[in-house]
């Protein structure tokens, strides 16, 4: 079975290799403040910081998910007013569920054709945050405007559809969030926090340390080389392994950038499908969403899963008129080959 599905996606097929490694190792038995278990989470931080080129004084902390990092942020960082720039369903979820902690949220949504502008930014703003790749409508913000962004205000940017395809240029935000079962072909089941000086240094004005989840009391853990509740410990195994295979983020994204490109290309001059996004300098390089009447998209999904291909649906107003394509690192190219002869049919 061949799947394009934007997540949960396709995991790397090594997986089942370091699945077998991790229970006959023992790590699996060993306790979370065990030796062991400390040693490997260093290594496996470390690698991860140094495939994705992240720099030094940044700081990587595991949870459960991308949408507990969402309650960390309000909890953690934002004093009194969060400001959401969005141009879709993910974007809007998270400047819903910050209003349920934050004192003040406001948005900025846009369209999703449309490229992102920053001059509607209240100056009150303790937390910026933004949905980098947005999952729902195959769109992405640019690294230029990111770095547009520049301000007192901590920038906190949902990058869970992108981290480890896409080149980052982690200057530009002080928060990066995102979960391991997209662009970083592992299971479900755990996210990332990636924290700058600025972001650790709000963290400590604030000085939250009400939840199990403030980001403080991850930190003091995490400086101990253990966590603040029992981790999946498979899952920074399997992270660990998984960047020890992977080539740095630097060419990963390079050929990302370039199959994406192939892709759209083939849509519109092979095929008499759509793009869902007409403007090219908003398209996503890792989701790609196909548009066509509801028949349409009905007959190519059955004909797909007929031939053992699973695609992605729309989402949300698109849900019957549009499928999505990952393009995650763990997927090959001849399976997008594949892909291309059901397409040309």
């Amino acid at each position: 079975m061949i799947t394009f599905y934007p997540g949960p996606s396709k995991v790397y097929p090594q997986i089942a290799t370091y699945l077998q490694e991790a229970v006959t190792s023992g790590i699996l038995s060993q306790n979370h403040r065990s030796a062991p278990f400390m040693e490997m989470l260093e290594k496996c931080i470390s690698e991860f910081k140094f495939k994705l080129n992240i720099p030094e004084d940044y700081e990587v902390f595991f949870t459960s998910s991308a949408t507990e990092c969402w309650e960390i942020i309000s909890q953690s960082f934002t004093i009194n007013h969060s400001h959401h720039i969005y141009n879709g369903a993910f974007g809007q979820k998270w400047h819903e569920y910050a209003s349920r902690i934050v004192k003040q949220t406001t948005k900025q949504s846009f369209d999703f054709q449309s490229l992102a502008a920053n001059n509607f930014i209240p100056r009150d703003a303790d937390v910026i945050c933004i949905t980098q790749n947005e999952t729902s409508n195959a769109t992405q913000i640019s690294n230029e405007f990111l770095k547009s962004l520049k301000a007192e205000a901590v920038i906190a940017v949902d990058v869970t559809s992108s981290l480890g395809g896409i080149e980052l240029e982690w200057q530009n935000g002080d928060i990066w969030l995102a979960s391991v079962q997209k662009c970083l072909g592992l299971p479900a089941g755990m996210g990332l926090i990636i924290c700058s000086p600025k972001a650790i240094k709000r963290a400590k004005e604030i000085g939250d340390k009400k939840y199990y989840n403030s980001l403080l009391f991850i930190r003091e853990n995490f400086k101990k080389l253990q966590t603040h509740y029992t981790p999946n410990i498979l899952g920074i195994f399997l992270l660990h392994r998984v960047m020890q295979q992977v080539n740095n983020t630097s060419l990963v994204n390079q050929q990302i950038q370039a199959r994406a490109q192939d892709f759209y290309n083939f849509i519109e001059e092979e095929t008499k499908l759509k793009l869902l996004v007409k403007n090219d300098s908003v398209r996503s390089s890792t989701v790609i969403a196909i548009e066509g009447s509801n028949s349409e998209i009905s007959s190519i999904k059955e004909k797909a899963k007929e031939n053992n291909i699973i695609l992605g649906n729309g989402y949300g107003q698109w849900k019957d008129t549009t499928f999505r394509i990952a393009n995650f690192p763990a997927i090959e190219n001849w399976e997008f080959d594949k892909l291309k002869a059901l397409l040309r049919q």
